[in-house]
């Protein structure tokens, strides 16, 4: 059955923005925008496979290549590892609150109610902005990708052309969309199948070449290229890599049931993590040397380590395809990016962070303000690609993205930690949550130290970069992020005042949340709960 009519565990339905809680008194479903204008048309289907393919994009395919030159093969190794771990925990906070609260803007709106409205201020526009680079880093993706075949086309025609493609992807229905990424998922994870054991095959020397290949580049580097220094320099790609894990969040809003989408996506983590970025980038390790000139930023045109894999071992055919792999993951991340930013906007726009233009949604679910601002601006940035190299702007957007990256999953955990200390200072036990991460408060904790020990690993590389010589425009162009974020925060700060904490004892747990029938149930005592369940499920 599927989860939109299963009624056992099924979202109880709206009642004109007001329903009871399990306590007995009415919440306004509008708070914390529980109730938008959005339509909950995806199911767990959609939700499964946007949580597996969202983050798949420029980072792995083509930054994995820079990453190689700068640290080598241990040290983007141990770098996805690091940030695989960081992920992992991140969308276990998600999975906790999303099945509970989800709502448009979704880690926005929970730092604002479980933190400090001034943090969510911050996170909320770094966030939209964050969402309009990545667009432009991906349009970016598709000019390189697309050098490979052929470099007859001018780059502003390129970015136009595709620019379209993700306008049509965004402005058609939710359920349209849903639909683009579940095959543009499905193409990404079954090639990554692919990807293993070819490598694994011509690393053994199966491949014409007839070249055994083995730990090679690992022994002769000794793992790393640039030491301690050079691993350092790799994890902001890292990061960046695995950017858009946390879009699951967003989409719980427009998903039928939550509590049953929700958990399956966040129980697909591993299989992403292990496929995709630590067995995809051991691959990487063993059949391409961190000196190949080819590697993005180099003076070849092949940019991704996946096809050098290929064309060095004698298999154009798979390079080519490959390369259209790249093309479909990187597209599909500038697609979902639009998406993310537009329900960013309806976020802020709910806690009165933003227009009110920003709330309204169309009768399929289109938040058109939202949408118009995110690819615009978006769209225009993509257009700076014309006048410099593609590795030179993938590099300045992808440490403004990576920065704003960890102040997001530092903000999902610490959310998270606050939820769960104001959920027992009420009274309340954990086993009243609709669903339970059985990693808390292990994984919550430790995402959120490492997100504040890699901004100051970041704050090191803009004051001393690898292969450079410190100056204030380095230090700029590589921490201005942090100065922006700062500079909401702080301006925020001025603006709300009060304290500086979310008053764990005044939270109102049940603003923003949905209810379930099971949870209804468990207090079968309050007549009026018992009415309203009867009227509802009858």
């Amino acid at each position: 059955m599927d989860e939109s009519t299963d009624t056992k565990d099924a979202p109880m339905a709206d009642v004109k923005r007001s329903h009871s809680n399990v306590v007995g008194h009415v919440v306004d479903d509008s708070d914390y925008g529980a109730d938008s204008e959005l339509r909950r048309l995806l199911s767990t289907r959609h939700l499964t496979m946007i949580a597996l393919g969202s983050s798949i994009g420029m980072g792995l395919w083509l930054g994995s290549g820079t990453s190689l030159t700068n640290g080598g093969p241990a040290a983007i190794f141990l770098g996805y590892l690091l940030s695989g771990s960081m992920i992992w925990a991140v969308s276990h906070s998600i999975g906790e609150m999303a099945v509970m609260y989800p709502i448009p803007s979704a880690f926005v709106q929970w730092t604002g109610k479980f933190v400090d409205p001034a943090a969510a201020f911050a996170l909320g526009w770094a966030y939209w902005f964050s969402y309009c680079i990545t667009i432009a880093n991906e349009l970016q993706g598709v000019v390189t990708v697309l050098s490979f075949w052929t470099d007859a086309v001018p780059t502003a025609a390129w970015i136009t052309i595709f620019l379209v493609v993700i306008v049509a992807i965004n402005v058609g229905a939710v359920s349209i969309f849903g639909e683009v990424e579940v095959v543009a998922s499905a193409i990404k994870f079954g090639w990554i199948f692919v990807v293993i054991i070819s490598m694994i095959v011509i690393s053994a020397g199966g491949a014409p070449t007839g070249d055994a290949i083995g730990f090679r580049y690992w022994n002769s580097t000794g793992g790393f290229t640039n030491g301690f220094k050079g691993f350092l320099s790799v994890l902001p790609t890292c990061i960046f890599a695995m950017s858009g894990s946390e879009n699951s969040g967003l989409v719980a809003a427009e998903t039928a049931n939550p509590r049953k989408s929700v958990p399956r996506a966040v129980g697909s983590i591993w299989v992403r993590l292990s496929l995709f970025y630590i067995l995809g980038s051991l691959m990487v390790t063993i059949t391409v040397s961190p000196e190949d000139p080819n590697l993005f930023g180099g003076s070849g045109t092949n940019a991704s380590p996946f096809v050098i894999a290929y064309r060095n071992a004698g298999l154009d055919p798979l390079a080519h395809i490959m390369n259209a792999v790249i093309f479909i993951s990187v597209l599909s991340t500038g697609s979902i990016s639009g998406y993310g930013g537009s329900r960013t906007t309806m976020g802020l726009a709910q806690l009165g962070m933003a227009p009110k233009i920003f709330l309204h949604a169309d009768k399929v679910g289109r938040p058109w303000a939202g949408l118009i601002a995110t690819l615009v601006l978006g769209g225009g940035l993509a257009y700076l690609n014309v006048s410099n190299s593609g590795a030179t702007v993938f590099g300045w957007f992808s440490n403004l993205t990576s920065l704003f990256t960890l102040f997001g999953w530092g903000m999902i955990c610490l959310s998270h930690i606050r939820m769960r200390h104001a959920w027992k200072i009420q009274g309340r036990s954990p086993t009243d949550l609709p669903w339970k991460s059985w990693t808390y408060p292990y994984a919550a904790w430790w995402g959120f130290g490492w997100c504040i020990v890699l901004l100051v690993v970041e704050f090191y590389l803009a004051v001393w970069p690898l292969g450079d010589s410190p100056s204030a425009k380095g230090f700029f162009s590589n921490y201005v992020s942090v100065v922006a974020i700062l500079v909401f925060y702080l301006g925020a700060r001025c603006y709300y005042r009060g304290p500086w904490w979310r008053d764990a004892s005044l939270i109102d747990l049940d603003a923003g949340r949905r209810f379930y029938k099971q949870d209804v149930e468990k207090v079968g005592e309050k007549p009026m709960v018992k009415r309203l369940v009867g009227g509802i499920f009858s």
